[in-house]
């Protein structure tokens, strides 16, 4: 279950999303708590990247590129882990997976590291290296000009490696996704390269935390219904209502995907 504090903060960013501004005065009496406290609260989404501080309140940020590797691997990490345990559900052993850039598909990389039979397809190190030491997975990765911060590869080199392949499943994460359902990127070339796994997989499963839902990218590319799986990790904000009731694949939320995975002998 999600603590208080992680509650509010998700509300928080409910109330920014849907107003642009909310001062901490406003956000106090909304939650009934002190003005420190909410000023706690929102200092550590400003931290994060989630918020922006400005004159008495917070406002959305405004960003033309993506969190340092680092810190966004960090950021939210209990959900990811939970999303990944979820998304680890979906996927056989004996199937074959593309598995794109990003924090949360390394998490899902991770849930699967001790699987049998795999055949993995990834322009990431960071998804390669989760899988390395298990001899029961083959791995292929795309060749060209590392991106070292984020230790991956994309362009018209991964486009053309996800292009030479069909996969049973393909797994990737977002930057952003609009209110209108579409998929947003902080790179263009980061986009060709989701679009070249969700083109050349069977199965397509988004996976995003609840943060993502109205986050600010620049890069369109692709819709939320073009993914026969959507992996979060709680309920979406209110404004998102519509687009997950007209969805045409399956939601789901993984409030307390940990313990089911672990019943099932993995850790």
């Amino acid at each position: 279950m999600l603590n208080s504090a992680t509650t509010r903060q998700a509300h928080i960013l409910e109330i920014v999303r849907e107003q642009g501004f909310a001062s901490i005065e406003q956000l106090a009496g909304r939650f009934d708590v002190t003005q420190q406290t909410i000023r706690r609260l929102v200092n550590a989404l400003c931290d994060q990247g989630l918020l922006r501080r400005v004159h008495g309140g917070v406002s959305l940020p405004v960003q033309n590129q993506n969190l340092a590797y680092g810190s966004r691997h960090r950021l939210n990490a209990d959900a990811k882990r939970r999303i990944a345990h979820a998304t680890a559900k979906l996927i056989p052993d004996g199937t074959s997976l593309m598995i794109g850039l990003g924090t949360t598909p390394e998490y899902v990389a991770q849930a699967l590291s001790r699987r049998r039979d795999l055949r993995v397809i990834t322009n990431s190190l960071n998804v390669a290296a989760a899988f390395a030491h298990n001899p029961e997975v083959e791995i292929s990765i795309a060749g060209g000009t590392l991106r070292p911060l984020d230790r991956d590869i994309i362009g018209e080199a991964a486009v053309r490696f996800f292009s030479g392949f069909r996969a049973d499943f393909g797994i990737f994460g977002v930057g952003g996704i609009d209110q209108d359902g579409t998929l947003l990127d902080f790179h263009v070339d980061e986009v060709k390269a989701r679009q070249s796994i969700a083109a050349n997989s069977r199965t397509i499963v988004l996976v995003a935390d609840i943060t993502k839902f109205g986050r600010n990218a620049t890069v369109r590319g692709g819709h939320l219904d073009d993914c026969h799986h959507l992996v979060i990790d709680d309920q979406l904000p209110g404004a998102f209502q519509p687009i997950a009731d007209g969805y045409g694949g399956l939601i789901h939320t993984a409030r307390d995907a940990r313990a089911d995975f672990e019943r099932l002998g993995h850790t």
